[in-house]
């Protein structure tokens, strides 16, 4: 997209209509740059927070980097604030179902089920 600024100077836009970490903006601000955004919040917040879940996993599996995993826990933990829930009860049900369940330690892939 072709945008000139208030002197008529050709300016660079970029979309990303992308859920950011909350200090992004001042961090672009600070390179000189405008950064236009938007607050959303509710069922949108959530679908935002899934989708940003998923390009953070694709992101470790490009990598497989602890940092991505930190990344991964930082919109989990956003996803916990989003529905109002502490991590502590998220963790309780965690251990719970990890109790009746199990755990993925072991990497089983279920291939078929025979009857």
């Amino acid at each position: 997209m072709e945008v000139y600024d208030r002197l008529g100077e050709n300016m660079e836009i970029i979309e990303y209509n992308k859920l950011v970490r909350d200090k992004i903006p001042e961090i672009i601000e600070a390179d000189g740059k405008t950064a236009i955004t938007m607050s959303i919040e509710g069922l949108k917040l959530k679908q935002a927070l899934v989708k940003k879940l998923s390009e953070e996993g694709e992101e470790y599996l490009e990598g497989l980097e602890t940092e991505e995993i930190a990344d991964l826990l930082e919109v989990l933990h956003g996803l916990m604030e989003a529905q109002g829930v502490s991590y502590e009860e998220v963790e309780r049900i965690r251990l719970d179902k990890k109790e009746q369940r199990g755990g993925f330690s072991e990497g089983l892939i279920l291939r078929e089920v025979q009857s």
